[in-house]
């Protein structure tokens, strides 16, 4: 599924704006991340209409008795700069606080010298207080906040033009501030409440050549929850409310208010020692939308060293202005939205897997089903408008992995099997989605040592995709990225090195970038099938404080 149906949360609040699109790795220091957390399929059960993809979790470090601090130094060889600081302590036996602080900067880089950016520049800061509390009686607390500002620079680079013989800047201000917080009670000896609620907003400024649009775009999550549980069985209930505002300074007509109250629940439970059984189901009243009804059930069976899971799930996604492709062009040539209606999808897997001692596999079988998904198509010259498409988009595949750890050593081997199609717009034929290679596969083999170091080797095979709207080509290259990372433990210091796509895997060296003309969507680019950067090195200290 594209990354629009993903719903991104930090520490279970949606506090990047929901998707995951909205956030970039680089927004991600290792000081402050203790792990990632990944639901598969649709989500909608408990998380609405923004997880009919999945959810991930990006769950921040806790203090500890001891206090904690690390500033991280980083430079590439395509002059990009990153420093962060974390810093964590606890202030009483209750209470605890951390303070993560970031600034990333990149210069402009026109790599195949063709007049157009092909790394946007930008520069970026960012501050995450987070206070913690942990009561004697169990009550347990957690506040939040965030700012991030960022300015990013590209299109046509300096002295340069377009065919047309006009320079063309890309270019986004933004301002995006956070605020979160949850809270647990429990309730006896049989129950606990929870009480989670978040706000976001986030302003941006976009320049598209001479065209500039203003924007705001807000969302609102507070819910509260009961979870009780016996020796078999645990449930929670829970009521939600979610809001998501959009204005445009330049078209209003795209403005939206969206308002949807829900009640949801989950019931796990233990049939025996090696079977058990979860079900939740959610109901949103979508002020749009209508209601929509979002259930997930699954069963897992763990006999000896095996696991064996099978799901199912339905969800919904309310359509909004922006896709991938508006994301990028802006809204100057999208005629205003009318009878849209909710896109909804099925998904269903099953995931087999084997632990012996140090080894470990994996196999999951996965199908989705989209009906009317949201679509881009041609309106007119100049023009463009989103329609549900007819049709049901489906997807089917499977993913293998399989690591072995020995001493030092672990071996971490996958591939990936996708088969995606989608309806062609007015006609009865389907194709395969652009963008999603058939076959995929990696390898990462990795040497790491408790207070010396670590050495990491890592090769990804990336398949044939089949292209839309290129006049270069209507099918990818296959490529590899092959990528070696050290790590040196001298002390409070610890030095790393890593080099990214050794090969110099780079579009560019294929095709050009830039459109002989402008695409009827505004674009003047193709689409990004393999890596635009080509070989990075990077080099930086990790200080511990």
């Amino acid at each position: 599924m594209r990354g629009r149906y993903t719903q991104l949360l930090a520490d279970g609040l949606p506090l990047y704006g929901g998707q995951a699109s909205s956030l970039g790795l680089l927004q991600i220091p290792p000081s402050d991340l203790r792990q990632v957390e990944v639901i598969k399929g649709a989500a909608s059960a408990l998380y609405g209409g923004q997880a009919l993809g999945g959810v991930i979790n990006l769950v921040s470090k806790r203090p500890t008795d001891e206090p904690e601090g690390e500033v991280i130094v980083n430079a590439t060889s395509r002059d990009a700069q990153d420093v962060s600081g974390y810093f964590s302590r606890q202030f009483s036996p209750s209470w605890g606080g951390s303070l993560l602080t970031t600034i990333n900067s990149q210069s402009a880089q026109d790599l195949d010298d063709d007049g157009w950016v092909d790394m946007a520049a930008y520069d970026r800061f960012g501050i995450r207080p987070r206070l913690f509390y942990d009561g004697d009686d169990g009550r347990r607390a957690y506040l939040t906040m965030g700012a991030m500002t960022e300015a990013r620079r590209g299109g046509t680079s300096s002295g340069n033009t377009l065919p047309t013989g006009e320079p063309y800047p890309l270019n986004q201000d933004t301002e995006r501030f956070d605020l979160g917080a949850t809270f647990e009670k429990p309730l006896g000896n049989w129950g606990l409440a929870q009480l989670r609620a978040s706000g976001t907003n986030q302003q941006h400024d976009h320049q598209f050549g001479t065209l500039l649009e203003s924007d705001a775009h807000s969302t609102t999550l507070i819910e509260g929850s009961v979870t009780g549980d016996s020796a078999m069985t645990t449930w929670v209930t829970g009521l939600a409310y979610q809001a998501d505002r959009y204005d445009s300074d330049a078209f209003p007509s795209f403005d939206y208010s969206y308002e949807s109250p829900a009640v949801f629940g989950q019931l796990d439970r233990d049939i025996n020692d090696q079977l058990s059984i979860a079900a939740s189901a959610r109901w949103d009243n979508h002020s749009d939308f209508g209601d929509q009804f979002s259930p997930r059930l699954s069963l897992q069976y763990r006999p000896g060293l095996w696991s064996i899971r099978a799901s199912w799930g339905r969800g919904f996604y309310a359509p909004t202005p922006f896709i991938e492709e508006t994301e990028a062009t802006g809204l100057s040539r999208l005629e205003p939205l009318s009878e849209l209606v909710a896109e909804t999808a099925e998904t269903v897997s099953l995931d087999v897997g084997y632990t012996s001692g140090e080894f470990e596999t994996s196999l999951t079988l996965f199908g989705s089903a989209i009906e009317d998904a949201v679509r881009l198509e041609d309106a007119g010259t100049d023009r463009v408008r989103l329609t549900n498409q007819e049709g049901t988009t489906r997807t089917k595949g499977l993913e293998a992995m399989g690591r072995w750890r020995q001493g030092d050593f672990t071996i971490t081997a996958n591939y990936l099997y996708l088969d995606t199609r989608e309806p062609v717009l007015d006609s009865p034929m389907n194709r395969a989605v652009p963008l999603t290679p058939t076959h995929s596969a990696g390898l990462v083999s990795i040497w790491e040592a408790e207070n010396k170091g670590r050495v990491g080797l890592e090769v990804y095979y990336v398949g044939e995709q089949t292209l839309e709207d290129n006049p270069y080509r209507d099918e990818s290259e296959p490529y590899i990225h092959v990528g070696l990372l050290g790590e040196m433990y001298l002390g409070r210091y610890r030095l790393f090195l890593n080099l990214e796509n050794i090969l110099d895997v780079r579009q560019t060296k294929e095709d050009p970038l830039l459109l002989p003309s402008q695409a009827n969507n505004g674009r003047w680019t193709v689409d990004a099938w393999a890596p635009i950067d080509g070989f990075i090195a990077n080099v930086g200290v990790r200080i511990s404080l």
